[in-house]
């Protein structure tokens, strides 16, 4: 049974506090406890030293990109150590990735969803009220819609939604996993030697597959973003 994999986020607010560990140590510890409890393994650890009111944090974006990258669960020691701004956390759900909160358990993707629940609540409410407005225009006898979307020429659209959505899809993906393959690249390896490290780090395929990097794979990420970055 293979164990579970961990990336491991540490904050504090002030660089006196980053620099003499003050606060480090102890988070380092719960999680390293949590993880003990749990019978996983530490994959990759990241430190930061900013405000929770910062949601711009270099060191959390690299550490959501690791988990991403390697399917491993988010672990931190509080959830404020993550961010107090209830937008960043729910935005952090959408980003598929698994966290967990040391002190507080049940902290766990459930308890996200639930903030995105809020959330979408919201957006369910505005949509009542557009639909309750559609329904008073109809009563006054305004047309609403647009008939040709009822012919053959609906099917040509849904098929190109669906090419656009898959494009998307690539291009998310291409954008995660380049700045690994950039780093690879720049120590001089071929296409053959970054598709072994990025089998060897347990770096996921677009498919969410472990060991099935191919050159030919690593190959279509570097042209798809070149390609991206030319548009």
């Amino acid at each position: 049974m293979s164990q579970d994999r961990f990336t491991s986020y540490l904050r504090v607010s002030t660089d006196r506090q980053g620099k003499s560990g003050l606060g480090l140590e102890a988070q380092r510890k719960q999680v390293s406890d949590f993880i003990s409890a749990s019978g996983g393994v530490l994959d990759a650890e990241f430190i930061e030293v900013e405000s929770g009111k910062n949601n711009n944090r270099e060191e959390l974006e690299k550490a959501i990109r690791h988990s991403q990258l390697t399917g491993s669960k988010l672990v931190i020691a509080k959830l404020d150590r993550l961010s107090r701004s209830l937008h960043y956390i729910t935005s952090l759900a959408e980003s598929k990735i698994e966290f967990v909160v040391c002190d507080l358990p049940g902290c766990d993707q459930f308890t996200i969803n639930l903030y995105g629940a809020m959330a979408q609540r919201e957006v369910e409410l505005v949509s009542q009220r557009t639909k309750m407005a559609l329904r008073a225009a109809k009563s006054k006898g305004k047309t609403l819609g647009n008939p040709q979307n009822l012919n053959a020429s609906s099917a040509a659209k849904g098929r190109r939604l669906g090419v656009l959505a898959r494009k998307e899809k690539a291009v998310s993906f291409a954008k995660k996993v380049t700045p690994k393959i950039n780093e690879l690249q720049s120590k001089g390896l071929s296409l053959n030697q970054i598709a072994r490290e990025l089998n060897e780090s347990g770096i996921l395929t677009a498919r969410g597959k472990t060991g099935s990097w191919t050159p030919t794979a690593v190959k279509n990420v570097i042209l798809r973003q070149e390609k991206e970055e030319l548009t």
